[in-house]
């Protein structure tokens, strides 16, 4: 019978060590080359250091795992580390270092970090009401979705009457919708959160309804056998089977939910990231629009996060089996 070797402890560090190499490359590269005649980055310097202290960060816990194999997720992350690294070397080499790209649409990366210092009052602005507009627009349109979910699936006189209308309205995008709820809607805020929320709503009833219509028969045979109600027969049966995929039609409603959020807020709402984005490029200031974006791409993918962590706790069986 064989057994699996573990690998020795040089073998294990070599990635984490590239990786923490790569970034004090990255520092020095930085550093020392000078940027482009006529350019005025006053970030170089603390990019640099930045690039510089993650790089010592990853040599000190490489020498810790190194030592006493005590940082498992470092493997994982190593390669990813040395990745971003190398990139980040090279889009500053050939933006700021050999500007080889044109500028504005291409700035290098203390562009982009001058705009999150400088400019951070109104980014965090723009954050806090793209998060106040996602929230309402999700949170109404997953409520009603699941409940209209569950009516259809366990109801059939529901169903009758709900199934068609769901059928006409439901594929239809939701930023089709949008010159006629800016004209019905008092505030672009509360036309927009109908958005979402119609973006939001269809997933989470479709799945919703097609978890209860799934639900075993017998389930609900040994329920009754066992005297249960109605009102538990669909509290403690139908709704607790169906959750894996009302939690489908949760992922699939957020994503939904972000592109009509950004198109809400570049047409009609005037705050958050979105119109943030359509001030940058009406003004050319690409740098912004780039860092815009990153932060925008950090914030969905941690939304996304926490709904996995949220389904993992919940259905603490089904953990592991789609991993975010």
């Amino acid at each position: 019978m064989a057994v699996a070797r573990r690998k020795s402890p040089m073998r294990r560090a070599w990635i984490p060590g590239m990786a923490a190499a790569a970034w004090l490359g990255a520092a020095m590269l930085t550093a020392v080359w000078s940027d482009q005649p006529g350019t005025d980055w006053d970030y170089t310097g603390d990019l640099a250091a930045a690039f510089g202290a993650l790089g010592a960060v990853l040599a000190f816990a490489t020498i810790a795992d190194l030592w006493f194999a005590c940082l498992p997720r470092m493997q994982r992350l190593a390669p990813w580390m040395l990745a971003l690294a190398m990139l980040l070397g090279a889009w500053e080499t050939v933006t700021a270092k050999l500007g080889l790209l044109p500028m504005p649409f291409f700035p290098p990366p203390q562009a982009l970090l001058e705009v999150m210092i400088d400019d951070r009052v109104r980014l965090a602005e723009g954050v806090l009401a793209s998060l106040r507009l996602l929230a309402g627009g999700y949170f109404l349109g997953a409520v009603l979705g699941f409940v209209t979910g569950v009516a259809i699936g366990w109801s059939s006189a529901i169903g009758y009457w709900i199934q068609p209308v769901l059928r006409l309205v439901g594929p239809l995008p939701a930023t089709a919708w949008l010159p006629l709820a800016f004209f019905v809607f008092p505030s672009s805020h509360s036309a927009s959160t109908f958005l979402i929320a119609l973006a939001t709503g269809f997933p989470v009833t479709v799945l919703t309804w097609s978890g209860v219509a799934g639900v075993s028969k017998a389930y609900y045979d040994i329920a009754r056998t066992l005297g249960a109600s109605q009102s538990f027969l669909i509290l403690k049966v139908t709704i607790p089977a169906a959750m894996p995929h009302v939690f489908v039609g949760l992922f699939m409603g957020l994503g939904n939910s972000f592109a009509v959020l950004v198109i809400a807020e570049m047409l009609g709402v005037k705050a958050g990231l979105g119109w943030y984005l359509q001030w940058a490029q009406g003004w050319a200031a690409y740098a912004n629009m780039y860092a815009a974006l990153l932060i925008m791409a950090f914030i969905f993918s941690g939304l996304i996060t926490l709904l996995f962590r949220l389904r993992d706790r919940l259905l603490a069986w089904q953990k592991g089996l789609v991993r975010w």
